[in-house]
């Protein structure tokens, strides 16, 4: 559609619009410019195309990604020699440890009252204790540290990096070697493929560098927003901002219509390659046995126990000889699990199993004539008191 001005009352008296960019003589009608239309391609490509990815062996499935890997997650190959059998590990000769003394129980509930600003000191000074019940609980630890490996196709603006695609086939890509961190401990490593290398034309800006700018659609110059394009601010009074011109320069562009392309950042090339991700990660399950003191399995997740057992090595074998055959089935369960979970889209390293005992005692004290009780668990001697019989409201002034 035919771009049509709207006339103030002056330009209708004229019957004229100025067709240049000067500022209009006093009592002449301003410049009005049309805003040009954007290019057909103003956007641009917004993923580029497949034509830019060369194809590579041994990486046929590899895909543009986002820095998620693009090509997915690379089974491991096969192991070249037979791996290490697990072995039982030796019987523990003691299983148990002594209970807390009530001289303990006292003093971490007195340590929780202080650390509670609206409890009263008073049930945890002068309540009596009556009953300390031990409710000891194991907790079943299975490790699995792996490592996986996926790849994708990347770029970055190309200003004389190697060029090496083609120079030779690349290795694997579970070849290429990378620096294995201590056991457990997470990490990630990212690294260009060797011989993967190659030099594209940038697929966003066409290879020109630049790009029209979004903001006034490739003009360099905008619809002045101080008098909406009349050039007249009041009557006769010429608009200062545009200097009644009508139109003001792009700022963002700086009246260029253009801008430098964000992707090769003006270098119109591109350096195309793969990249892949390596990723360590420690995969870790835990069993907590069922115990009847009351107190919330949640709570023990924040506290340790005492180590009873640990066992590491390539791939361990299920605890065996524990006296609690939960603990048994919850071992066998979760080395299967993991075993069958994780070997197929990564590779196991190492494994390490554990079993904590966590101490909890269930204290009944007698406090005012009522009978009250609280928890004491952990290594910690972390205390849990719902039914706290001393509290009041504070306000935060």
């Amino acid at each position: 559609m035919e771009y049509q001005p709207v006339l103030t009352h002056q330009e209708r008296n004229y019957g004229m619009v100025n067709p240049g960019y000067e500022p209009a003589a006093q009592g002449r009608p301003a410049m009005f410019a049309p805003p040009a239309a954007p290019p057909a391609d103003f956007t641009g490509p917004s993923a580029p195309p497949a034509s830019m990815f060369d194809n590579m062996p041994g990486y046929e499935g590899t895909l543009a990604g986002g820095g998620a890997g693009g090509g997915g997650f690379l089974p491991p190959p096969m192991p070249a020699f037979p791996t290490p059998q697990p072995q039982p590990a030796p019987e523990q000769p003691s299983w148990n440890i002594p209970s807390i003394t009530e001289n303990t129980a006292r003093e971490a509930f007195a340590l929780f009252a202080s650390s509670k600003c609206c409890y009263s000191a008073a049930p945890a000074k002068d309540g009596v204790i009556t009953s300390m019940d031990a409710f000891n609980t194991y907790r079943y630890r299975l490790e699995t540290f792996t490592e996986s490996r996926s790849t994708e196709w990347s770029h970055e603006p190309y200003h004389g990096q190697p060029v090496d695609a083609f120079a030779q086939p690349p290795p694997g890509p579970w070849e290429v070697p990378a620096k294995l961190p201590s056991f457990f401990m997470e990490d990630k490593q990212v690294m260009k493929v060797p011989y993967t290398s190659s030099m594209k034309a940038c697929h966003v800006c066409v290879g020109m560098g630049r790009k029209p700018c979004k903001d006034c659609a490739g003009a360099g110059n905008k619809v002045c927003w101080v008098c909406n394009g009349s050039g007249y601010r009041h009557g006769d009074d010429r608009c200062h901002h545009c200097s009644g011109r009508g139109r003001e320069n792009c700022t963002p562009c700086h009246g260029q219509g253009s801008k430098q392309c964000d992707t090769c950042q003006g270098k119109q090339q591109l350096l195309v390659y793969i990249n892949l991700t390596v990723k360590w990660t420690n995969n870790s399950d835990n069993y907590v046995v069922e115990q009847s003191s009351g107190l919330q399995l949640d709570n023990l997740s924040k506290v340790s126990g005492k180590e009873l057992f640990k066992d590491s090595q390539y791939m361990v074998y299920p605890v065996m000889g524990f006296p609690d055959p939960a603990v048994v089935n919850a071992a066998q369960r979760l080395v299967n699990e993991h075993q069958g979970k994780y070997s197929s889209t990564s590779r196991i390293l190492q494994q390490r199993q554990t079993i904590e005992l966590i101490p909890v005692t269930r204290v009944t004290y007698s406090w005012k004539g009522k009978s009250h009780i609280y928890f004491v668990y952990g290594n910690e001697f972390k205390v849990n008191a719902d039914d706290y019989p001393a509290t009041c409201c504070c306000t935060v002034m």
